[in-house]
């Protein structure tokens, strides 16, 4: 029991039984202490935050469900957009990037199709190929479709077609998407940001579109990269997807054919 009488400054004496006492230095407990705090410190490009959705009004409350289809879809899972729980996203881009969950299906193709919000129609629609394994599967409007034109909303569809003649019975869901401009402050962080301060930037502005494209393209580049891992469920986890987030990224879809408006 000599370590009692040193000084408290210098250790602290713990005792399991009556008999039996153990001196610890404080400065041993300090630094287990350092330790653990760093383990728990979120890695350099690590999403800090949640997805902040802007201020905006959304569609209708009951718009952008899914439809679940007995016949060509295995299971009792829902194709789900990616998207927030308002089911519209913003975008800085001309023609964005979408991502969908797909479950297993015996579906080949699905058909996309993006209407002006505002007389319902049709500005570009097209017929992608599907996986044949369930996953997230994305499509990037090509550089041949025309360009979404600032502050309109458009209104969009993933119908998988199961059948050719009764399309109203074929499992879909939707959603929308907004082109906005971003502001100058906003501007000028994306002008001198790299490629994995992308993500948090994006979040931070409530610009959804690029911020799911910015984390997956980093999925992509390094699939084997945990942090881009953890940054991906983070982010879906944030807007209430947890359910698909450990769903593999699939490399697809192309389009079979496509129709301009």
């Amino acid at each position: 029991m000599k370590c009692i009488k040193a000084s408290l400054s210098l250790f602290i004496v713990a005792c399991s039984l009556p008999l039996y006492c153990y001196c610890f230095p404080i400065a041993t407990l300090a630094t287990q202490k350092i330790q653990v705090q760093s383990q728990n410190t979120k890695p350099n490009g690590l999403i800090s935050q949640a997805f902040k959705p802007p201020k905006r009004k959304g569609p209708p409350v009951s718009a952008g469900g899914s439809t679940r289809g007995s016949v060509c879809i295995r299971g009792k899972q829902l194709i789900t957009s990616l998207i927030p729980s308002n089911k519209l996203g913003l975008t800085f881009a001309e023609r964005p990037q979408f991502f969908w969950y797909l479950p297993q299906t015996s579906v080949k193709t699905a058909q996309f199709l993006l209407l002006s919000d505002q007389d319902e129609q049709v500005f570009y629609e097209t017929t992608l190929t599907l996986p044949n394994r369930p996953g997230i599967v994305s499509y990037t409007l090509p550089e041949n479709a025309p360009s979404l034109k600032i502050n309109k909303t458009y209104h969009w569809y993933l119908i998988l077609v199961c059948d050719q003649q009764d399309f109203s019975t074929n499992p879909r869901v939707e959603g929308w998407v907004e082109r906005i401009q971003p502001e100058a402050s906003l501007a000028e962080k994306l002008a001198t940001a790299d490629a994995r301060k992308l993500p948090q930037i994006y979040a931070d502005g409530g610009i959804w579109h690029e911020a799911l494209t910015a984390i997956a393209q980093l999925r992509y580049s390094e699939p084997r990269n945990l942090r881009y891992l953890l940054n991906w469920r983070q982010f879906l986890n944030s807007v209430g997807l947890n359910a698909i987030a450990s769903e593999p990224l699939l490399d697809c879809c192309q389009a079979e054919n496509s129709a301009l408006k």
